[in-house]
């Protein structure tokens, strides 16, 4: 059986494997402030613009009697009941409805740790297995919040359980089965995101190439199957299909190949991510650890051609879609934690001190950052940052390489606070995102609003759809030619399938999207069979800017007053 340079042969006898003092004084060091910060970032969190988008559709459309497979939310059907079924759970106001799918998430994630952990038992030495699950969970748990129950977290999770299903089963084909169905679902979630679950068989491939051939024969048409059943369970499910990719303007197939542009923005996209998520400055330096732990010259090629691939895969994915929202590269946050566990849970002399040092002091990076003076807001700097990382983890490398011997160098490899001590650092990098001065977004270099005045101008949307809720009458269905946000907290029923009218809205951008079947279907909202009222929001929607015909049809049946003198340009139109 093929197994990993880095890992233990699973069929070895237990007195052959490394073995790792285990004691109940000093991994609490590390459970309790992980687990506090767990604690704190359910607690304090709100969920961001695109889930709310998700979510208000869902909600508003069913009250319309359209069930999640029927309702237009520009993500596919089994993500459209994924949020569906978590939603379900909670209850109460608007913000204990969203701690309890922030908790039921962060359970989700702690299963999928779990998980890795069991089978990962039956490869590594139990402190790497700790630390590659544990990192992998917190990072699924402590990500910022732009990441947090998008189609990229989700594929995330279910690729976590796809691996262990792989690796931990005892059996590799029924091993393989079982890790199909969370690896074809991970497809589903968005398709783009099939890129996550192909690096999750890349990952597998690391470990076992038997298993992981296994695994992509049943997965592969697995997904296929997957997305027949969403096809038949759902009426509009090809034709959504077929229509999302065209009212995307900054899609790779409308923009077309700009290698110049690409490279630029790859260099500012990563430096971005890096700052909201800073083990991904950390990903080169636990490389370098893993590859000069390998022996042979070809395993080591092997390793460096998947790393690659994963890399430029994960970015791959990004430049098509053409967006550069953060949350696109976000597996590759994922692997960079689980390299990051399995690079200093592996340190076979002594922990690595320095990378472990630059470790905690990246837990302070995204506030820090966010304080910084204009002019060292920049990509350079990043990059500059993470080329300390590099530095201090060649130095462990090179630490490690000398050896040692005597009882002084065995202790240092196996006790367990130095360990613990290492892992705690891990712990503060992974929590950076969570804290109130971290920055919610970053462009180019350049912080935008904070976590903290994130949430107040939550506050701000809320008191502004409260005010709009007022002039409309309980239980009013509404025609919503607004944004996400005013529809999740106005929350009255839509009138028809396309509860927020996102494929009316594209054509400011994109004159062709009026050819669409979903823009007609969309557009038949607004006057075959209208509802009473209507939200318009004048940013987003820009009357003066979307397809003339449509306007004429709105002009005919609602009348709008104009926009207020506030910042809010949302306004409540009635029905001629």
């Amino acid at each position: 059986m093929a197994t990993t340079a880095l890992a233990d042969a699973p069929d070895a006898p237990a007195a052959a494997r490394p073995r790792v003092r285990r004691s109940p004084l000093w991994w609490p060091v590390v459970a309790v402030p992980a687990a506090a910060a767990v604690v704190y970032t359910v607690l304090t969190r709100r969920l961001t613009g695109d889930i709310r988008y998700v979510l208000a559709a869902l909600r508003t459309g069913g009250e319309a009697g359209y069930s999640p497979s029927e309702v237009f939310t520009h993500r596919p059907f089994f993500y459209r009941w994924f949020i569906a079924l978590l939603d379900a759970i909670g209850f109460g106001g608007v913000v204990v409805r969203e701690t309890l799918m922030y908790a039921v998430g962060a359970l989700l994630a702690a299963a999928a740790a779990y998980a890795l952990y069991m089978a990962l038992q039956r490869r590594l030495t139990g402190r790497e297995a700790a630390l590659t699950a544990g990192a992998t969970g917190l990072l699924l748990t402590l990500t910022p919040r732009t990441d947090f129950l998008q189609p990229e977290w989700a594929a995330v999770v279910l690729t976590v359980f796809g691996i262990a299903a792989a690796l931990g089963t005892a059996r590799p084909w029924p091993g393989a089965l079982l890790a199909a169905v969370p690896l074809g679902l991970a497809v589903m979630m968005k398709y783009s995101t099939a890129s996550t679950a192909a690096f999750g068989i890349l990952l597998v491939y690391v470990v076992d190439r038997g298993r992981a051939i296994r695994v992509a024969l049943l997965a592969v048409p697995g997904a296929v199957a997957l997305f027949a059943l969403s096809v038949l369970a759902g009426s509009h499910e090809w034709q959504w299909t077929e229509d999302m990719p065209q009212i995307n303007q900054s899609a790779l197939s409308r923009t077309g190949i700009r290698p110049g542009y690409i490279l630029e923005r790859s260099v500012d996209f990563l430096a971005d991510r890096s700052v909201l998520s800073p083990v991904l400055l950390l990903l080169p330096g636990a490389l370098l650890l893993l590859w000069a732990r390998v022996r042979g010259r070809g395993r080591r090629v092997e390793l460096l051609v998947i790393a690659l691939a994963i890399g430029f895969g994960s970015l791959a994915v990004v430049i098509v879609q053409g967006n550069w929202f953060v949350y696109h590269a976000f597996q590759l946050t994922a692997v960079a934690a689980a390299m990051w566990g399995l690079a200093v849970g592996g340190a076979r002399r002594s922990p690595p001190w320095c990378f472990g040092a630059v470790s905690l002091l990246f837990g302070l990076l995204p506030v820090l950052y966010a304080q910084a003076p204009e002019g060292l807001q920049r990509p350079a700097t990043v990059w500059a940052l993470g080329l300390v990382a590099l530095l201090a983890a060649a130095v462990d490398a090179w630490r490690e390489s000398r050896g040692g011997s005597g009882k002084s160098a065995r202790n240092s490899a196996r006790g367990v606070l130095p360990a613990a001590l290492v892992a705690l650092a891990g712990v503060v990098c992974l929590s950076g995102a969570m804290w109130p001065g971290s920055p919610h977004l970053v462009s180019h270099g350049k912080t935008g609003p904070t976590n903290a005045s994130f949430l107040r101008g939550v506050e701000r949307k809320q008191q502004n759809a409260d005010e709009l809720r007022q002039q409309i009458p309980d239980g009013a269905r509404v025609l919503y030619l607004a944004f996400g946000d005013d529809v999740y907290f106005i929350d009255h029923p839509a009138q028809c399938r396309y509860p927020i009218a996102t494929f009316l809205q594209r054509t400011r951008f994109l004159k062709d999207v009026a050819d669409l079947k979903s823009f007609k279907e969309n557009a038949d909202c607004v006057d075959h069979d209208p509802a009473p009222y209507a939200v318009l929001d004048r940013v987003w929607f820009k009357p003066g800017k979307v397809d003339p015909g449509l306007m004429r049809r709105i002009v005919a049946t609602y009348t709008c007053p104009p926009a207020g003198d506030g910042p809010s340009k949302t306004v409540v139109c009635v029905r001629k």
